[in-house]
């Protein structure tokens, strides 16, 4: 295994130089993430075909030819699965990579399998094992022994030789244009943060709360969320998820009161006892007329079974005119999500100033002519109410 670690910013410049001249590349990224918000970048590896590099983002000081790189629209950037990838770039160097050939989702579109890992999909076409004895490293510890280093290397060696035969069988098949599509779509979502007063609309079992009970658990979903984004800890290492309903439903105004909840960590108490006692009792002063309303669901609905019916049938047409899975084409999330979009007063996609998913993207030709004839969904309601 040849690799070259890059610690010093103009080799970094030298290489992308080097690197904008390829067609493709293969990227990765290691990173870790054990009690932040944020994913903490460790490593990015590279390989143009011609030299492979491990870049050190605790050395490097000027990343401006790696951004350059990352989003040159002449380079296609061959990851696998790579949600976390994209959050890692987007928070590290406020850039997301473009145009994204994801072999994840090509080889789930071509027929070889759905959500298939990185060792099992170099396994299957080209036979070779890959060591994931390394996978538990800390990226961010100085230094790398040589084993994590090549453990690294191998993501892009191999990732590099997958993309060739992948490309042909999706350009067989009509469908490059959707793993663009597709990762375009997902580069929307990670960029876009949900208002603070919108988060609670995400937490389990906030629809059991009314009245007074919803206003308080907005109130403490985004203060949370403020709280998390600003120490950038994890969600639930500010407060857990399940304690901010019972304090909504309990509204307890001292930290006695607060302490008397037992699902309450005593930490939790200790350090942010006072605020969510204060918030608690802010609330008590809002007139009802300002409560927002209850969350709804869709059970509530009369028409939500022979809706969600409907669309899997359409699903299961698409998914069997087009040769592709079924849950790729339209899962029960991305059907939940565009009956919610259609019915709901307030939902996570529209706050979050997008449209669903299955008339988004690639699936928008697809499926929105056929949703529209879904009469109990109403698209066509939803789509008028839409800013022009």
């Amino acid at each position: 295994m040849q690799y070259t670690f890059i610690t010093d910013n103009h080799v970094l410049n030298e290489f992308c130089a080097q690197a904008s001249q390829a067609e493709a590349i293969a990227v990765d990224t290691e990173f870790v993430r054990t009690r932040t918000l944020y994913p903490k970048l460790g490593l990015i590896q590279i390989y143009d075909g011609k030299q492979l590099v491990l870049i050190d983002p605790l050395s490097i000081s000027d990343f401006n030819a790696l951004k350059d790189l990352l989003i040159n629209p002449n380079v296609v950037k061959v990851l696998h699965s790579c949600s976390e990838d994209l959050e890692t770039f987007w928070h590290a160097f406020n850039v997301m990579p473009s145009p994204i050939f994801d072999t994840q989702f090509a080889a789930s579109i071509v027929g070889m399998g759905t959500s298939l890992g990185y060792a099992k999909l170099v396994e299957q076409m080209l036979g070779i094992t890959v060591d994931k004895g390394e996978s538990r490293t800390d990226w961010i510890a100085r230094p790398l022994r040589k084993e994590q280093c090549v453990y690294a290397a191998n993501d892009v060696l191999y990732l590099f030789q997958l993309y060739p035969e992948l490309k042909t069988k999706v350009e067989c098949q009509n469908k490059l244009p959707w793993v663009y599509s597709e990762i375009e779509l997902l580069s929307a979502k990670k960029k876009n943060s949900i208002p603070l007063e919108e988060v609670y609309l995400g937490l389990k079992n906030n629809w059991k709360l009314s009245g007074r009970s919803i206003l308080i658990l907005r109130k403490l979903a985004a203060w949370r969320t403020a709280t998390a984004r600003k120490r950038d800890m994890a969600l639930n290492f500010v407060v857990r998820e399940e304690n901010l309903i019972e304090i909504a439903r309990q509204q307890p105004l001292t930290k006695n009161a607060l302490n008397a909840i037992q699902s309450m960590n005593p930490h939790e108490i200790r350090i942010h006892g006072d605020v969510l006692v204060e918030i608690v009792k802010e609330c008590q002063e809002v007139t009802p007329k300002l409560f927002p309303p209850r969350v709804e669901r869709l059970n509530d609905f009369e028409e939500n079974k022979n809706t969600v019916s409907a669309i899997r049938k359409i699903c299961s047409r698409i998914a069997g005119e087009y040769e592709i899975p079924v849950e790729l084409v339209g899962s029960k999330k991305q059907i939940n999500q565009i009956i919610k979009w259609c019915w709901f007063k307030s939902d996570e996609t529209r706050a979050l100033n997008m449209q669903p998913d299955l008339i988004s993207g690639w699936r928008k030709p697809l499926f929105e002519d056929e949703l529209l004839k879904v009469s109990s969904l109403k698209l066509s309601e939803a789509l008028e109410k839409e800013p022009k």
